[in-house]
């Protein structure tokens, strides 16, 4: 009897020790399982922490993408410098001849073409002369496609330029209303001190300095851009509700219901 009580308290205790050892491992399966989903997690956060920050004008492609993506895209962001600082630095010439020596494009053009014909005029008389055969003077010829995809792409923007306005127009909104008007003001201003040359000129300028300064420094200016926007929002709600909310339009949305 005492030896079948050993037995069975061996067993017992065999049991018990199975018992113990499955939760353990249960115990070490489930907090490695929480490690890691805790690691996951720890890696996840700064990517979702990344996606809410808050960037200019809502974007949220890079600024390659946002400016189209492609080669033109490559010259404002100075993938290729020099590229770019031959377009910048032929716009700058454009410019000083047109504008500070006061050169005119009719003018430029019938000297160039001058020049170009007295050149090739001597040149195969020359050759002519010497080698007793006339040069091949090569034929050129502007590329279809290349035009017919520029006026496509215009026609498309005059398009959607057209549509905003004939939208705007319809009184439907406000905001894109006083927005419009409040940038057809500034342009009219800024067109007033300086002429159309002027104007492409530092537009033309700007797009090859400020989107490769601001995909630099772009955390720095998101936060700014951020608050500075917060605060407009916050003076357009109190000009609203000063203003914009006592002009009688209720009326005429009534008609247009009927």
């Amino acid at each position: 009897m005492a030896e079948q009580a050993e037995l069975s308290e061996h067993k017992e205790e065999s049991l018990m020790d199975k018992i113990a050892d499955k939760i353990h491992f249960d115990r070490s399966d489930s907090d490695s399982d929480s490690e890691k989903k805790l690691a996951a997690a720890q890696e996840q956060s700064p990517a979702s922490v990344k996606d809410k920050i808050w960037r200019l004008f809502g974007r949220e492609n890079p600024v390659h993408h946002v400016l189209g993506g492609g080669k033109p895209a490559d010259v404002f962001l100075w993938r290729n410098k020099k590229i770019s600082a031959s377009v910048l630095g032929g716009a700058t010439a454009i410019w000083v001849l047109f504008e500070l020596l006061e050169y005119y494009l009719l003018g430029l053009v019938c000297h160039l073409l001058i020049f170009t014909l007295a050149i090739l005029f001597l040149w195969s008389n020359a050759t002519t002369f010497i080698n007793k055969k006339r040069p091949h003077i090569p034929e050129v010829h502007l590329p279809e496609e290349p035009i017919l995809e520029i006026a496509s792409a215009l026609s498309i923007e005059i398009n959607r330029a057209f549509s905003v306005l004939r939208e705007i127009a319809s009184g439907r909104d406000l905001k894109k209303f006083l927005a419009i008007v409040a940038g057809l003001w500034v342009l009219a201003v800024v067109g007033s001190c300086c002429n159309f040359l002027t104007l492409f000129y530092i537009s033309f300028v700007l797009l090859h300095t400020v989107p490769v300064l601001y995909e630099k420094y772009e955390d720095k200016v998101d936060p700014l851009a951020e608050k500075a926007t917060q605060e407009i929002k916050k003076q357009y709600a109190v000009f609203d509700a000063k203003v914009l909310s006592k002009i009688p339009i209720g009326p005429l949305k009534d008609k247009k219901k009927e």
